[in-house]
């Protein structure tokens, strides 16, 4: 018997060494930092943040979002894809990811990441002025089709942005020149709102979210919303395909990704962690209390969404004589 147990005991020895060097360990077992390419205090930087407190109830460590701003969302995006692929450092890119190639600012695309999940979609609205005479998208569709070239003006972002490539891809769907109507470029979707309730633009097709204070105030009004279905904060409002029977629909959406090559445990950690996160109470009820649009894929339609919206996105581009790659 104590030579069978001996036998056993050196037996399994190796195995006994070995296993150390096999195990898998447990991830996180430090602070995350979660990099935001925006400045604090906007849209992005308010779903990185919440979505960064409800990981850490996850996950069990904290979660540290680092804002890093500059050159239109290049240097917080290149530090994303540039950060060292162990897991520790992921961040939250945006739609802008898939417009800053085609415009030549960087040569970083979606490729340059490893997708973990779609959080959030902020579809961009059709407002105009509350006296304007249009009741319905409709109603407005068909005076732009009327107009000259270049007679009715728009805005909601600077010249290029995302906004701007929603009212292109917008016309593109009507069959109309993606440059059309004529694009009035401002420093944001506030002064371009104060600009429409002034009289000086015709509509905007920012998001709803940015318009609601002059549509609480009485001074604009939406007609549409660019989305596959309405907004459960402005369920009043239509959308392109209910009011006019056209099946397009963008938005500046925001999502979590980390660098290529980073560990398989802490892609399908974070992977399942996002989703709970995206269905848990306190997500929904931040989102929806914010107008933010609530929108999730996993991290393969994650990745699916982007190369769709890089492809729309250079699309407009293209088409509205901004892309110069």
């Amino acid at each position: 018997m104590v030579i069978t147990s001996r036998r056993l005991i050196l037996g399994a020895t190796p195995a006994l060494i070995a296993a150390p060097a096999l195990a898998q360990p447990r991830w996180p077992v430090r602070p995350v930092q979660l990099l935001c390419p925006w400045a604090a205090g906007g849209g992005t930087d308010a779903v990185v943040r919440i979505i960064a407190s409800l990981l850490e109830k996850e996950l069990g460590q904290p979660f540290n979002v680092i804002n890093r701003t500059g050159g239109s969302g290049v240097v917080g995006h290149a530090a994303i894809a540039q950060a060292a692929p162990d897991g520790y450092t992921l961040g939250m890119i945006t739609a802008e990811i898939c417009m800053l190639h085609w415009q030549g600012l960087t040569e970083l695309t979606f490729r340059n990441y490893t997708p973990l999940g779609l959080m959030n979609n902020d579809p961009p609205g059709i407002q105009v002025n509350v006296s304007a005479p249009y009741q319905n998208v409709q109603q407005l569709a068909d005076a732009i089709r009327a107009s000259r070239p270049g007679q009715l003006k728009a805005s909601g972002t600077g010249q290029g942005g995302i906004w701007h490539l929603a009212l292109a891809g917008w016309l593109m769907a009507m069959r109309l020149p993606a440059n059309h109507v004529r694009w009035v470029p401002s420093n944001g979707a506030a002064p371009a709102m104060q600009d429409l309730a002034a009289g000086g633009l015709d509509f905007t097709t920012n998001s709803v979210v940015e318009a609601r204070a002059m549509l609480d105030a009485n001074r604009a009004r939406s007609l549409a919303v660019m989305s596959g279905e309405r907004l459960g904060a402005f369920p009043n409002i239509p959308t392109l395909k209910e009011a006019m029977n056209i099946d397009y629909a963008t938005g500046a959406w925001r999502g979590i990704a980390g660098p290529l090559n980073i560990p398989a445990e802490a892609r399908n950690a974070m992977n399942a962690a996002l989703g709970r996160v995206f269905r848990s109470a306190e997500y929904v009820a931040f989102m929806n209390n914010r107008g933010f649009g609530m929108s999730y894929a996993d991290a393969e339609g994650f990745g699916r969404h982007l190369a769709a919206a890089d492809a729309s996105l250079g699309d407009a581009m293209k088409a509205a004589g901004l892309a110069r790659s």
